[in-house]
């Protein structure tokens, strides 16, 4: 077959290829075993072609999607496709060799179609427990070999059979065997599901012209991304933002320093400045960087309009100094690296917001509050693990308000149902809502964070809590105020309280509870700005206080009847109008770190 694929073809051709990766997905989410994957959504599926290169994503978490560009050419190293054979999978896990964190477990599935390897399907699901020293993904681990089974690519089945050693090392390895076999197996089912729909899309277009077709998809984006890259005014813009601390020296902050620099239709993103590696658990393997370059080039450059594959990430280049934060020296713990990405993203949304004010909000809550919960149910006799998700707002955006307790950006997933927890665990959730006054004001408000209360009902419990914005804020843009901070703490059933410093491995014991509070977004704007309705809407509906709309927005509001009055109003506003003076900053993160 000679030339392009004609427009429309080639349209229906990456639909088709996105319809089977979003199968894969769904097929994934309905045949797991864990809470943390089928309520909480925390895998993702994409096909690759036979080259090691992203032909589709599903709509799912970007942290893998990224990190699977790099795990799979690691798996083909070792095992190329001129080796794979019908009814192969193959697996890794090492964070040094493409992985993220040894929980997260990369699934590959060779397509063949007239005796030849044509594609490839995969996924990565993050597993509830590796066998780590604490349930879950301990906060307080200083190496590698305190976080679980690192797996190196491995044939996980040959020619359709189980590989029985591999299956064992895993299961004897494991607090909870069977939900870790189940969910590998639910893995291989969405594997399998891709693996028949890219055979039939075959039979139908093809071989040729499918593969042509992947081809010239991934050129297309490249050519797209690029395009829009030129667009945006070229130089060098820089951010810092600072995670909390490691989890082991809790009074250190850890900066996070990017220098981004366009350049034509490249994006360069150069960390040197960064913290260098850290004794806990909060390092980030060079996928994790990329994975977070690769959703801020698409927030950019278009977003949806743009296809999410190979070609829309090869202008994206890294300079990640060696034993630092984002490259670290193994065996350098990585385990809660999730939170560090989180900022990585953050420090590069803000060094991007001077270039592109009107696509970026302000500073999210960018937080994913994970608490792995582990232990012995006396009542059933069986041991679980489990993961509970609490996350805060987004910012403000140029145009609307942040969104409200939602997991955005990176993490893509979803906060686990309070009925799932009661009905599989020994524990009560007693409170789950929205906080009032935690979105940072703004013209545009900040989303809110939540507050979750959960308590030990049976047994006793072993608690990993990882925790962000405790001590540094989400900024506010143009004017707009930083989002709260969070906090957390236990109160025992005997009344003591005992603070939680953003991270802690604790134990919980029966009628013991844990309580956090998330931190919300970053407001966009002058707040004194902010329509008086919306104003006194929040108000009504407890997302902000009436003493927040007083000293925040300048909104005078009837606390018995629930009403404007405006003269105080306008004369407030003008009042602090005068005394403030223009704004001149771009970022505002707070009294802890000032305005810029």
């Amino acid at each position: 077959m000679q030339g392009k694929i004609d427009p429309i073809t080639l349209e229906v051709m990456d639909h088709r290829l996105m319809s089977i990766a979003e199968e894969m997905e769904i097929t994934l989410l309905k045949s797991s075993f864990s809470t943390i994957v089928k309520e909480g959504g925390d895998c993702s599926t994409a096909i690759f072609n036979a080259h090691g290169y992203t032909v589709a994503q599903a709509v799912a978490i970007p942290t893998h999607l990224g990190t699977l560009m790099e795990s799979v050419p690691q798996i083909l190293r070792k095992f190329p496709v001129s080796e794979m054979q019908e009814g192969d999978v193959y697996l890794a896990n090492d964070p040094y060799t493409g992985g993220t964190h040894l929980n997260d477990i990369t699934l590959v599935i060779p397509v063949t179609y007239q005796g030849e390897v044509i594609a490839l399907t995969t996924s990565m699901v993050h597993h509830q427990d590796i066998g780590a020293m604490l349930p879950g993904c301990p906060t307080s681990s200083t190496s590698i070999y305190q976080e679980g089974l690192n797996l190196p690519p491995l044939k996980f089945y040959e020619k359709g059979k189980p590989v029985k050693v591999v299956h064992d090392i895993i299961r004897n390895n494991v607090r909870i065997p069977d939900t870790v076999i189940g969910d590998l197996r639910a893995q291989v089912a969405a594997g399998n599901v891709g693996k028949l729909r890219i055979q039939e899309f075959m039979g139908e277009f093809g071989k040729d012209m499918v593969l042509k077709g992947m081809s010239q998809l991934i050129d297309r984006a490249e050519f797209l991304t690029r395009q829009e890259l030129r667009k945006i005014p070229g130089g060098r813009y820089t951010f810092v933002d600072y995670a909390d601390n490691d989890g082991v020296d809790i009074n250190q902050r850890i900066k996070i320093q990017v220098a981004v620099t366009i350049k034509g239709d490249e994006f360069i993103a150069d960390f040197t400045g960064s913290n260098p590696q850290v004794r806990g658990p909060f390092n980030v393997p060079p996928s994790g960087t990329l994975a977070a370059a690769c959703y801020v080039i698409k927030a950019i450059t278009g977003g949806h309009t743009i296809s999410s594959n190979a070609g829309a990430f090869r202008p994206i280049k890294l300079i990640l100094p060696e034993g630092s934060i984002v490259n670290p020296r193994p065996p350098a713990a990585v385990a809660a690296r999730a939170s560090t990405i989180l900022r990585i993203t953050d420090v590069l949304l803000g060094a991007m917001v001077k270039a592109v004010p009107e696509r970026l909000p302000a500073g999210d809550s960018h937080q994913l509050v994970v608490l792995y919960i582990g232990g012995h149910d006396p009542l059933t006799d069986r041991d679980y693990v489990w993961g509970d998700i609490a996350v805060g707002g987004t910012g403000g955006r140029p145009t609307k308000d942040g969104v409200d307790v939602i997991l955005q950006g990176m993490v893509n997933g979803q906060n686990i149902p309070v009925e799932a927890i009661e009905a599989a665990y020994p524990q009560r959730v007693l409170k789950t809502s929205r906080i009032c006054d935690s979105g940072g004001a703004g013209e545009y408000r900040g989303g809110l964070g939540m507050q979750r209360v959960l308590e030990a009902t049976r047994g006793s419990v072993s608690i990993t809590f990882r925790g962000e914005r405790h001590y540094v804020r989400p900024w506010g843009l143009f004017g707009g105020l930083p989002g709260a901070k969070s906090r957390a703490f236990v109160l025992r059933k005997t009344g003591e309280v005992e603070g939680i410093p953003s991270k802690k491995d604790l134990v919980l014991q029966e009628d013991d509870q844990i309580h956090f509070y998330t931190s919300g977004g970053g407001g966009y704007g002058d707040p004194l700005k902010r329509k008086l309705s919306l104003v006194l809407q929040d108000v009504v509906e407890n997302k902000v206080s009436v003493r927040g709309a007083r000293d925040d927005y300048g909104v005078v509001i009837d606390e018995n009847s629930m009403t404007l009055d405006v003269k105080k109003t306008e004369n407030l506003r003008e009042e602090r109008r005068g005394s403030r003076g223009g704004i001149t900053w771009t970022f505002d993160r707070g009294v802890d770190f000032g305005k810029e």
